[in-house]
């Protein structure tokens, strides 16, 4: 997620203050009964314990916070500082770091160690500054230790899209990660791992930086 100034499609449709209003969307989610942590589960079946997570564009923190919560190490970085906002009150000692992905280094996050995973989840990618999907990838694949993942989760049509937001086909999305040198591990249609079909309207994609 981003700010105004940054130019993401993100910040286009909130103007940077979404923060409050995103959290209370989930809290009602959860009050509802429905399970709003199929990200940080999937995310975790993936890893070993204590293992090094960075969320990209963690908006208000509640993948990052519930990874801490199942025993992993993480980071929270966005741009949208209405969203980190909430996420520093949500989880006070967590470190979050406000960044734009596209230029994002660990000098931005304190000069962590490598991780050993990213995630971007909700529709991060294609709520990206257009042109820059390729950037942030790279970026993103220069945090990563040998044999680390990359996983994202975004929609591929609009009933999976926030209104007005264009769709970034998948192709390009695969793109710029093989050249990034990162390769295709396992893609499913949901965070539930549904398999993947071609006319499948959302996907979570995993790459791998190969060790």
């Amino acid at each position: 997620m981003s700010t105004e100034e940054d130019g993401t499609r993100w910040a286009r449709l909130t103007g940077g203050v979404g923060g409050r209003s995103y959290e209370d969307r989930f809290a009602a989610l959860a009050a509802q009964g429905k399970d709003t942590h199929g990200e940080a589960t999937f995310c975790a079946s993936l890893l070993d314990p204590g293992a090094r997570v960075l969320d990209g564009g963690c908006g208000t923190g509640r993948v990052a916070i519930r990874m801490a919560e199942l025993g992993h190490i993480c980071i929270g970085v966005d741009a949208d500082e209405s969203m980190l906002e909430v996420a520093r009150e949500s989880a006070p000692t967590m470190p979050w770091f406000r960044a734009d992905l596209a230029m994002l280094s660990p000098a931005d996050l304190g000069d962590p160690e490598p991780f050993d995973l990213v995630v971007l989840a909700g529709n991060v990618v294609p709520l990206l500054a257009p042109g820059t999907l390729l950037q942030v990838v790279r970026a993103l694949r220069g945090l990563l230790r040998p044999g680390a993942l990359l996983v994202a989760g975004f929609g591929l049509d609009p009933e999976h899209l926030p209104r007005d937001c264009p769709v970034t086909p998948l192709r390009e999305y695969d793109e710029a990660c093989a050249a990034s040198g990162l390769e295709l591990s396992g893609r499913w249609s949901t965070w539930d791992q549904e398999p993947f079909a071609e006319t499948s309207g959302y996907t979570v994609s995993e790459h791998a930086l190969p060790a």
